[in-house]
């Protein structure tokens, strides 16, 4: 009944209800043009070739493109352009110093980043279409059909495609961009993740779908698809903990005398989050680790094309890569967002102090050295969370590793090998992003619904979302 009527608190709110009908309006905006295609390609060829492909790092991509990399649709780059430009922008924020003075300049700083990251997602849209369009010329299907509805024996029409092709995926990427900035904006908040939890959560009822009928034909036995929703529910449950999950550091403010009142005087904690950067990290990680990819599928080199194949999901070495790329964006994103030496100099300031700790830089190395050990449990939860169970889907690969590979190959039992073939909508990864992006969402509907005496969602206490 609390639930009941806190959704009906959101909808008496004439603010919050245009925020959430404009944040919906927009997502069914981004789901219409994920059914539009590119001009000149083959829909039933693409077809094809994604289900000989499916279970492999295109069916990853397709997932956070909400099904429109499968239909090679306008929006097939997504938003991931857009987040490659965010991760190169705050990079060169820490050795540029132009770009660095513009961080500490407030509001007209951060616009004129932002103005930049938008340059640099048009850049490397422009690369990545030009890359795809590229690899849709030359590739075809098991059968023998081109991708791109062409003359088999000719190369001519090849550079009106690639250019239309390049027009297209960075007009759509340019729009999704915009889509996103105008739900942070005018909706509800976290424009980039609501799409991308969007594009997740629609291939969810079909991939359920598809359990039960492969539980009816007997390709999945009901103790394996009961095992499954347990593990999914476990998964959930833990990420719901570990989100909420944070580290209270005590804090004292001193009695202050100013006039003839007194202020301070009181306890109250610095709460530093378990996992601070949320899903962010592995959103960088994805975006990072598919560049190979990109660069295989534009020059056609029998080295680009072994490091793809060694960087294909399931792989020892994109295993290793994609998890110290997560580790390596939880503790550089929380760099960026949380600076322990300003926390302690704001706490000095106003009279705040740890027990047992000397204000200043002691103070700052204390929540340093804290905010480091917490940071390295959230990233190795988000390490498991996303690499378990696609090491169920997928197992691992272990021919390919030098020298023991065929031995282990020959020694190990085939579900480490080879894997369950897990649905992919069941992952860690999309599970994490589904859960993380709704707390948060729910969490910023929360606060909008107390800011005006609305009760929550929670009749004692609140939802204590992630920030950034």
């Amino acid at each position: 009944m609390i639930i009941l009527e806190s959704f009906r608190n959101i909808f008496a709110v004439p603010d919050l209800r245009k925020r959430l009908l404009f944040t919906f309006g927009l997502l069914a905006i981004y789901r219409v043009g994920a059914h539009i295609p590119t001009p000149g390609l083959d829909a039933q060829a693409l077809e094809e070739f994604f289900k000989a492909s499916a279970g492999g790092l295109l069916g990853f991509l397709d997932m956070f493109s909400g099904g429109a990399l499968r239909r090679l649709s306008v929006f097939a780059l997504g938003i991931t352009p857009y987040i490659t430009a965010s991760i190169i922008l705050q990079l060169l924020t820490v050795v540029w110093p132009y770009l660095e003075k513009l961080s500490k300049e407030g509001e007209m700083g951060r616009r004129k980043i932002t103005q930049y990251t938008r340059y640099g997602t048009v850049v490397l849209s422009v690369v990545q279409g030009a890359g795809i369009a590229l690899w849709l010329w030359g590739s075809s299907t098991p059968t023998g059909k081109f991708l791109v509805l062409r003359d088999p024996t000719s190369e001519g029409g090849k550079i009106p495609f690639v250019l239309m092709a390049i027009l297209t995926l960075t007009t759509g990427t340019a729009f999704v961009m915009w889509l996103g900035e105008q739900i942070t904006e005018r909706g509800i908040g976290n424009g980039i993740s609501l799409i991308i939890f969007a594009g997740i959560v629609v291939g969810l009822p079909t991939a359920v779908w598809q359990s039960f009928r492969q539980i009816q034909r007997g390709q999945m036995s009901l103790f394996t698809a009961l095992l499954l929703t347990f593990f999914m529910l476990a998964v959930v449950a833990i990420i719901v903990f570990v989100e909420r999950a944070q580290r209270r550091i005590p804090v004292q403010y001193a009695k202050r005398v100013v006039g003839r009142r007194v202020y301070g005087g009181q306890n109250t904690y610095l709460p530093l989050r378990v996992n601070t950067g949320g899903v962010i990290p592995i959103i960088f990680a994805v975006s990072i680790i598919q560049f190979p990819q990109y660069l295989a599928s534009a020059f056609k080199s029998d080295f680009m094309k072994k490091l793809a194949d060694q960087l294909a999901m399931g792989q020892p070495l994109y295993n290793l890569f994609y998890a110290l790329a997560i580790i390596f964006f939880c503790y550089f994103y929380i760099s960026i967002i949380f600076n322990p030496t300003d926390t302690a100099e704001n706490m000095r300031k106003y009279g705040g102090f740890i027990p047992g700790i000397r204000p200043g830089k002691a103070t700052s190395d204390y929540i340093d050295n804290v905010l480091t050990r917490i940071t390295l449990i959230g990233a190795l939860y988000l390490t498991i969370v996303a690499l378990i169970p696609e090491f169920l889907l997928m197992g691992f690969k272990v021919q390919s590793i030098p020298g023991i590979g065929p031995w282990l190959d020959s020694n190990l039992p085939n579900f480490i090998t080879q894997g369950l073939g897990v649905p992919f909508y069941f992952g860690g990864t999309s599970l994490l992003i589904v859960v993380g992006v709704a707390m948060d969402t729910v969490q910023q509907i929360e606060s909008q619904l107390v800011m005006r005496n609305y009760d929550g969602f929670l009749k004692k206490g609140r939802i204590r979302g992630r920030r950034g």
